[in-house]
């Protein structure tokens, strides 16, 4: 069974400017799921894969001067 949703967890040690970002394996830029200030503590984004080919993308989380990427993988 396909799950039509990812959730993204992240915790900020201070609060900051969060962006983030999912990219095609090409680098192209699929989606901007986060863009905004976001205070200390735990968040969670969902991303909605329904609408997304099967594949290998990027997500790429950046706060302040921290950027952190990680692949998603997207079976149907």
């Amino acid at each position: 069974m396909f799950n039509s949703s990812t959730i993204i967890e992240y915790a900020l040690l201070k609060e900051g400017v969060v962006t983030l970002n999912l990219y095609d394996i090409t680098g192209r830029l699929v989606k901007q799921l986060v863009n905004e200030q976001k205070p200390t503590g735990r968040h969670k984004t969902t991303i909605d894969s329904g609408n997304l080919a099967s594949g290998v993308y990027i997500y790429s989380l950046r706060v302040n001067d921290i950027n952190i990427n990680k692949k998603l993988v997207i079976l149907k």
